[in-house]
This record gives C-alpha cells, structure tokens and sequence, in this order.
C-alpha cells in the first residue's frame, strides 16, 4: 500500500480532507486498514493544523500528522519508521493526553538525496 495526501488518508480508519472542497473536514469512513487518523500537509496548510487541532480536542482518534516529504513506514499495522526526502520535514502524532491537544515529534530518518541525486541505471 501507498499514497500521497489523500491516497495516504484512506488506508486510514479516519483523516483530515479537502477532498469533499473547503473547509477542510474530518473523513470518517476510510478503509480502516490502520488504526486511527491521517492528516497530510500539515506543515503547507496551517487551516489543517488547527482543524486537526480541533477535531481530537472534540474526540477525534489519534491522528498522525506529516509534513510535505515526509512518508510513514508501516510493517503491517505497526509505525516502523517516518522517512523524509527533504531534510526538515517532520511528522507527529497528535492526540489527547490529560484533556489537551499535544503533537508528540516522531523521529524522522531523512533519505538524503537532492536534486543533484541521479539514478544509476
């Protein structure tokens, strides 16, 4: 499985969407292959962090969050890894702990690269 904005959100059993056009909203009825929420984009549109925001504040699951460039690595349903093709870009989860909103950083394995990088073919 793979995908990028919303072909990442529907492996998902939930995400944050402008797939339906603006404002963003919740996605309800992903395939639910993994466990709770997938928000793409979160550093390029900051209505998105705050709707995600928003959302868990009002019991919306566990989401992970990643930036552009930043991908998810699972083996089955398990994270194995956040991977990253440019150097800054970062995912979270976000979630409730205590009755607050917080993003906890994942570690970020960037695959170095660049636009120099060729294929060897």
């Amino acid at each position: 499985m793979a995908g990028i904005s919303a072909g990442a959100i529907c492996w998902f059993e939930d995400g944050v969407t402008d797939s339906f056009g603006m404002p963003f909203r919740a996605l309800n009825d992903g395939l639910g292959f993994l466990r709770g929420g997938f928000c793409p984009h979160y550093d390029g549109e900051s209505a998105r962090q705050a709707i995600l925001r928003r959302l868990v504040a009002r019991g919306f699951p566990s989401t992970f969050a990643a930036d552009d460039g930043a991908a998810l690595h699972f083996v089955g349903t398990r994270l194995e890894e956040a991977v990253s093709s440019r150097p800054n870009a970062r995912a979270r989860r976000v979630h409730l702990r205590g009755g607050k909103v917080v993003e906890d950083e994942l570690k970020v394995r960037y695959l170095g690269g660049g636009s120099g990088a060729r294929a060897k073919s």
